[in-house]
């Protein structure tokens, strides 16, 4: 009786173990999907920003309107850092992703759009 309790057990448990690894697979393939589909449209942002060729005068007002509090009327840097010369450190993909994410703290993420991120890199182009 022991014997057939035990086996009892034993698949049970098997079937637990089974059950949980498809809940992590299931959840995996979700997590993958969704980084997929959010690489995928950051992607298209790029490409749309890149073939825009935006004007440094409305990339100038939009710095001064969103940045300057951190990298100063000049861009030269107060809380962030001075951004002259920042096109030679980093590529346009690199400041468009620096951007949209704001990937160094205390820099906080941006929501813009393709034009606008084209006209913020013409102005920073011009800084060189």
């Amino acid at each position: 009786m022991s014997t057939s309790s035990s086996s009892a057990a034993e698949r049970d448990r098997k079937r637990e173990l089974l059950q949980k690894f498809f809940i992590v697979l299931i959840l995996s393939l979700i997590c993958f999907s969704l980084f997929f589909l959010n690489y995928h449209e950051k992607n298209k942002y790029i490409i749309k920003t890149l073939e825009i060729n935006g004007s440094a005068k409305e990339g100038y007002a939009l710095f001064k309107v969103n940045c300057v509090g951190c990298h100063g009327i000049t861009a030269r840097g107060l809380v962030g850092p001075d951004l002259h010369s920042i096109t030679q450190r980093l590529n346009d993909k690199e400041i468009i992703k620096q951007v949209t994410g704001g990937l160094t703290p205390p820099m906080p993420s941006f929501e813009i759009d393709p034009v606008n991120m084209s006209n913020l890199l013409k102005y920073l182009h011009s800084l060189e």
